[in-house]
């Protein structure tokens, strides 16, 4: 994923082991920063460091890919343009198990033909998962885009859709 840390603070970095692979947690000042799908796209030289926030993140994702969480109560730092944080904004509200279109969130966004920039900002969403960019799709339900790739899409999207039908 194309993320770019900006802060240049101090910054921790846990990497986290889920049915997608290993998957790689950044903090900085208390709050989580990143959530790189691919440990490997974590930016070097980043302290690897266990802390108590990072743990906890990585037992709420844990708990989320065993179907016993459908939201996440962490403390979020994504940066961003203030139409990104409106689309992040937006992202969580899709319930757990829902999809919606990105035409769909241009349109709660008063700008209709703002499709396209929904997607940007989709992929440019620094923590997937937490902000569930993946319940986007194209118009008529089909899978488009995915910074992290459409099988880890469909596979989350197949995951919850599994778990809610258990409940």
């Amino acid at each position: 994923m194309p993320f770019h840390i900006l802060y240049t603070g101090c910054m921790n970095k846990w990497i986290v082991h889920t049915p997608l692979g290993a998957m790689a947690l950044v903090e900085s000042g208390g709050k989580i920063t990143h959530l790189f799908l691919q440990a490997a796209q974590a930016p070097a030289g980043l302290e690897e460091k266990q802390t108590p926030l990072l743990r906890r993140a990585a037992k709420e994702l844990e708990a989320y890919f065993a179907g016993k969480r459908q939201h996440f109560d962490l403390p979020l730092a994504p940066e961003g343009t203030a139409f990104e944080q409106q689309v992040w904004k937006l992202l969580r509200s899709i319930p757990y198990g829902h999809t919606c279109t990105y035409g769909d969130l241009a349109r709660r966004l008063n700008s209709p033909r703002a499709a396209r920039a929904v997607g940007g900002a989709c992929h440019r969403n620094p923590l997937p998962i937490f902000i569930p960019c993946h319940r986007v799709v194209g118009a008529g339900g089909k899978l488009t885009g995915y910074a992290g790739g459409l099988k880890r899409k469909r596979y989350l999207l197949e995951m919850e859709n599994s778990q809610k039908a258990a409940l």
